[in-house]
């Protein structure tokens, strides 16, 4: 889809939004853009409003004001259940996933089928994820950390996301793992997935993002490319603390 200036519509377009808990308002007037393809990171010091964003998005805890439009349609004020089925897919913060399940019945519990061939599949998965094969009959309870966000993974891609969202990507994992999951990110970067990826490595983001919001109190306070990003340390030291 194309806007009417012929160039890509966006396929996120959040605009404006204020999210609150009870009387305590969280996003003050935020905005966002995502293009099919692009991946894009949203960071921050914690508690900055980083995944009260992901939950508006997701209609968890919808915005009060505001616009949150998604391949054009206007999803603000729709229940979280319909948003999923229109193409967002979550990694949740803390994997989530279903402890007494094994890794396949956790894998196709989520999976939608899709028109044409190009969608994902249980073996696609393995290919990106060779040790959910190894693990399959394992119950999720009894998988490592590394192990479980990449079940997380896995399970979001099974409903063929258009646009895939993680919440704190790496957040807590081994040094090994986590260069496995940005490997497999670069891959989905490849093959056209687009990305919103919420977490705190800097230089692994600006390996395979393209955009970056910085985020502070609820606000965006800086957005640019990887390599104004990369070089600009001062803003990296005042917004992310590194």
């Amino acid at each position: 889809m194309a806007a009417p200036n012929g160039r890509p519509a966006p396929l996120l377009k959040v605009d404006g939004i204020e999210t609150s808990y009870g009387l305590s308002q969280v996003l003050f007037g935020l905005s966002l853009t995502i293009m099919p393809g692009e991946v894009v990171t949203l960071m921050g010091r914690n508690g900055m409003g980083k995944t009260t964003t992901v939950r508006s998005i997701m209609g968890l805890t919808p915005a009060r004001a505001g616009s949150i439009a998604f391949g054009g349609t206007e999803i603000r004020s729709l229940p979280s259940y319909r948003i999923a089925k229109l193409g967002l897919g979550l990694v949740p913060e803390g994997r989530q996933i279903f402890p007494n399940l094994s890794v396949r019945e956790n894998l196709v519990a989520t999976a939608r089928d899709r028109a044409d061939t190009s969608g994902w599949t249980l073996d696609k998965v393995h290919t990106l994820f060779p040790r959910l094969a190894e693990r399959a009959g394992s119950m999720g309870n009894l998988l490592s950390g590394g192990e479980q966000q990449m079940l997380a993974i896995g399970r979001a891609l099974m409903t063929n996301p258009r646009l895939l969202i993680l919440d704190e990507a790496t957040e807590g994992l081994a040094p090994l793992i986590r260069e496995e999951i940005w490997r497999c990110l670069g891959l989905l970067k490849q093959a056209g997935q687009a990305i919103l990826v919420i977490d705190k490595n800097v230089e692994a983001l600006t390996q395979i993002a393209d955009r970056h919001y910085l985020i502070e109190r609820g606000r965006v306070v800086w957005t640019g490319t990887s390599r104004e990003l990369a070089s600009a340390p001062d803003i990296q030291r005042r917004y992310l603390g590194v």
